[in-house]
């Protein structure tokens, strides 16, 4: 029997899951798209404060995003050609993101840049891509862990890269934007009817990845 190829996985959950990482796996162990929302939500906000453009100001919001152009390749992110692959992935991002990611503006703007992506199937993973952007997915997954945990991952990632993080600040910003992402007007953090929980504080990358993708496999043989 062929393979359903058109399958959608959404892969929800809170700040420092791990969706990134193992969405991207997912799509490749699949041979399925994949869609960083993360990059383009993140990108909207690096455009929008290099301008000068606040969360507020909603007619410049709006003339920001008409012009707003995102191409994300396997190793490189531009937005309005400007490369910001890495400067999307810092502290300061992380600390500004989250009130463009909550507008109403820009998610009702990016709401058709998303799903005209799903056509030949795809795997995302955000806040609401089952909640919201993708009700009707095949697959719907809230992947979490623990704060600490999460705040761990996000201390050894940055590690990594040569920078020189504090644990207690990253887990300070880990709660902060939980309470915020959960308690936002628009489009809160919660998982989506009929979704998997899947708690990944005890489980590494691959063992979340291998779940994921055991069960997307029975559904594309469907």
């Amino acid at each position: 029997m062929q393979k359903k190829k058109n399958i959608i996985i959404t892969i929800d959950g809170p700040a420092g899951a791990g969706k990134s990482t193992v969405t991207h796996d997912v799509a490749q162990k699949l041979g399925i798209p994949y869609l960083d929302t993360g990059a383009i939500y993140r990108s909207v906000a690096f455009i929008c404060h290099k301008n000068g453009v606040s969360p507020n100001n909603e007619p410049a919001l709006v003339k920001t995003l008409k012009n707003f152009k995102i191409t994300i390749t396997s190793d490189k992110i531009l937005a309005n050609n400007i490369d910001v692959t890495k400067e999307i992935r810092t502290h300061e991002m992380d600390q500004l993101v989250s009130p463009y990611a909550a507008n109403a503006t820009v998610r009702a703007n990016l709401l058709d840049l998303q799903r005209s992506q799903a056509k030949n199937g795809l795997v995302a993973d955000g806040r609401d891509m089952g909640t919201c952007v993708f009700p009707d997915a095949d697959l719907k997954i809230f992947l979490t862990a623990t704060a600490e945990t999460r705040a761990k991952r996000r201390f050894l990632e940055r590690q990594a890269k040569g920078q020189n993080p504090n644990f207690d600040e990253i887990l300070k910003d880990v709660i902060r934007r939980d309470d915020y992402d959960m308690n936002r007007e628009i489009a809160p953090l919660k998982p989506a009817l009929g979704a998997w929980i899947l708690d990944s504080s005890d489980m590494t990358q691959d063992e979340v990845t291998e779940k994921i993708v055991a069960v997307a496999k029975k559904l594309m043989q469907e």
